[in-house]
């Protein structure tokens, strides 16, 4: 025997050998599988013979049956173990609940289900109809209790509404009215939350209330989202109101926009331009943007820019404007006048000149307006000269020069008077008829309340 016939003789012997193996085994497991009592799976129904017979199932499927509401038109017939239910039912439920009884009956083999759902309108209605008497009657022998509870919530809420609305402590905890009306918000709401708990715990249902707290969050979280810009601008206005940056009639400038502060209502600031015209800024933007409040310090600077001429002596005319200036009235002393250098220009040297004026006292447009008039005058009378810009034209004509242009004319001005004029001091910011819109503005009936206060100090 050559070498590759041994080998291929090993293989078979091996292959012999495992396969005596595995049938050994299996005639050993079969037999024990045999042998052991069955038992019955979890769920199952006995018949009640340990030999069990298509007779004992059928009866025992139909016992159950006729037991049970919605299966009396459905029939059973039992062969070899194979059971067949065959007739009408309710629903697809009724359906599912058939099949699961048959199913746990010992002995079934298996299930022909051939049943239908039925068409008859009055007989599928008729489950739906029953469970509504029974809701109606539950209802109505829980009635009481429904008064009971429902009176109780009403008795909590009212007494809740009339604390908050008579007693006027919430005034003096709160800075402003706003707050109090928060305050007194947020109080009758807590009224209201302990009338439901004790209405639901009159009811027995108190495990409701983690039902209704959960919806009315995600209520409040939707609402949130959608009125996001109006709930960033009432926290604003809260903040506003506790911090007050400025009071009525205080000239801001806010991201741009100045007027004078006329009202701070729950949704935004109203300001009155210098021309008289209603701003209306979102308390947001108020809150989050940039606030220049001119009036919080009544002193407050002005200056200005004159351009004097190249051949001028620029220390006397730094000197002359400074002394014409520290003169007016209005200006103040401390802190004193001053002046310097600018920039060159291209016909004039720029001279800026800086004083300061109370705005309490005089009017700061006014003011500022007359100390360049002032100013002006003075140099001029020192014959120090304020050149316009001037322009070379040349024009050619058939190719002759047409001339120089004629020299500027200049008016006479060493005659002006330096005195100041008698209203540069009358304090009249922003003119009478901004006052008069200011006044009409604050005197308004607006269901909004002001949040601003002259009583609280600013912040």
């Amino acid at each position: 025997m050559t070498r590759i016939g041994k080998r291929s003789s090993a293989r078979l012997a091996v292959h012999a050998v495992v396969l005596a193996a595995v049938v050994f085994l299996s005639a050993v497991m079969a037999e024990a599988q045999d042998t052991a009592a069955p038992e019955a799976p979890s769920g199952q129904i006995a018949v009640g013979s340990s030999e069990i017979d298509d007779e004992e199932i059928r009866d025992r499927i139909r016992a159950i049956l006729g037991e049970m509401a919605g299966f009396e038109d459905v029939d059973v017939s039992v062969s070899s173990g194979v059971v067949t239910v065959s007739g009408e039912v309710i629903d697809a439920a009724a359906e599912e609940t058939l099949r699961s009884v048959v199913n746990r009956v010992d002995g079934v083999v298996a299930l022909e289900n051939e049943v239908t759902q039925t068409a008859d309108l009055e007989v599928r209605l008729a489950p739906a109809i029953e469970r509504l008497r029974q809701r109606v009657e539950r209802i109505a022998v829980n009635a009481p209790m429904f008064v009971l509870a429902l009176l109780a919530f009403a008795i909590v809420f009212v007494a809740g509404w009339l604390l908050t609305s008579r007693f006027h402590f919430w005034e003096r905890l709160a800075p402003n009215a706003f707050i109090s009306d928060i305050y007194r918000t947020v109080a009758r709401f807590l009224f209201a939350a302990v009338g439901l708990v004790v209405a639901l715990d009159i009811l027995n249902a108190t495990a409701l209330i983690g039902a209704v707290l959960g919806a009315a969050g995600l209520v409040g979280l939707a609402v949130g989202f959608a009125v996001r810009d109006t709930v960033e601008n009432f926290i604003a206005s809260v903040l506003l109101s506790l911090r007050q940056p400025f009071r009525p009639n205080d000239v801001v400038d806010i991201n741009g926009d100045l007027g004078s502060v006329a009202r701070l209502t729950s949704r935004a600031t109203i300001l009155i331009s210098p021309d008289g015209n209603q701003i209306r800024i979102p308390n947001a933007t108020v809150f989050k943007g940039r606030i220049v409040n001119y009036t919080r310090d009544p002193h407050r600077r002005f200056v200005f820019t004159l351009g004097v001429g190249p051949e001028t002596d620029l220390a006397a005319a730094l000197s002359r404007g400074t002394e014409a200036l520290a003169g007016l009235p209005f200006v103040l002393a401390d802190p004193p006048v001053s002046a310097w250098i600018e920039d060159v220009g291209e016909s004039s040297i720029l001279v800026t000149f800086a004083a300061w004026a109370d705005q309490t006292r005089s009017d700061f447009l006014k003011a500022r307006g007359e100390a360049i008039r002032v100013t002006k005058t003075a140099l001029e009378a020192e014959g120090i000269s304020l050149p316009e810009p001037t322009y070379r034209l040349k024009m050619e004509t058939g190719g002759t020069d047409a001339g120089e242009p004629r020299a500027a004319v200049r008016p006479p001005s060493a005659t002006l008077a330096l005195e100041a004029l008698p209203d540069a001091a009358t304090p009249d910011h922003a003119g009478l008829a901004t006052e008069k819109v200011l006044e009409r503005e604050r005197g308004s009936k607006d269901t909004s309340p002001d949040l601003l206060s002259d009583a609280r100090e600013a912040e």
